[in-house]
């Protein structure tokens, strides 16, 4: 379910506003909410990110119920309805930290490539990665936002929501697993490699 598959930022604009300080204080505790990186020193990252005294532009898109909060032209995370802030890939390149990652087998990029929701069994073959509670790493819920790497490649590819735990894709292996958000080729990755919106 690529929200950015068919997404063109200058016709689907619904509105365009700068948000007043009182909001953005209202944004700015979300996302320190949701992300513990921004929050660690102090909220030094999201200082860096989005320093407090500068402006955010708040835009709202007519297709997807999506709204993004952009920084001098540059989308750095968007919202679809009332879910999470999800970071764009281009900011998640910058700090690829800031999301849980799991890992597709080769055979997965090109479907996940071009917006194919990412299958149980593309996460649970060789190639495939989940977090190992038995490495002491977290198990991940369903409604968790994810980092997708892919195998042999260096970059963040997608933005997913878990569909499934990573512990019932690794039990039944097949279904959908995670929901392809935002990946790179689409039209929110376009835009932001033109100069944003």
């Amino acid at each position: 379910m690529s929200l950015f598959k068919k997404f063109d930022p200058k016709q689907d604009v619904s509105s365009s506003t700068a948000v007043k300080s009182s909001v953005q204080r209202g944004m700015r505790s979300k996302l320190l909410d949701q992300y513990q990186a921004l929050a660690s020193d102090d909220n030094a990252l999201l200082e860096q990110i989005w320093p407090k005294k500068e402006q955010i532009t708040l835009v709202k898109f007519s297709r997807e119920h999506v709204q993004m909060l952009v920084y001098k032209s540059e989308p750095i995370f968007f919202q679809h309805f009332d879910g999470p802030y999800l970071p764009t890939l281009h900011l998640l390149h910058r700090y690829p930290f800031l999301l849980p990652k799991i890992q597709v087998d080769s055979g997965a990029i090109r479907f996940l490539l071009s917006g194919a929701n990412i299958m149980s069994p593309g996460l649970t073959s060789a190639g495939g990665k989940l977090p190992d509670p038995s490495a002491g790493e977290t198990p991940l819920e369903v409604g968790a936002p994810v980092a997708v790497m892919a195998q042999g490649k260096e970059e963040i590819v997608a933005v997913g929501i878990m569909k499934m735990s990573s512990e019932d894709i690794r039990k039944t292996g097949k279904g959908i697993g995670v929901d392809n958000i935002h990946y790179i080729g689409d039209d929110l990755w376009m835009a932001c490699a033109r100069g944003g919106i």
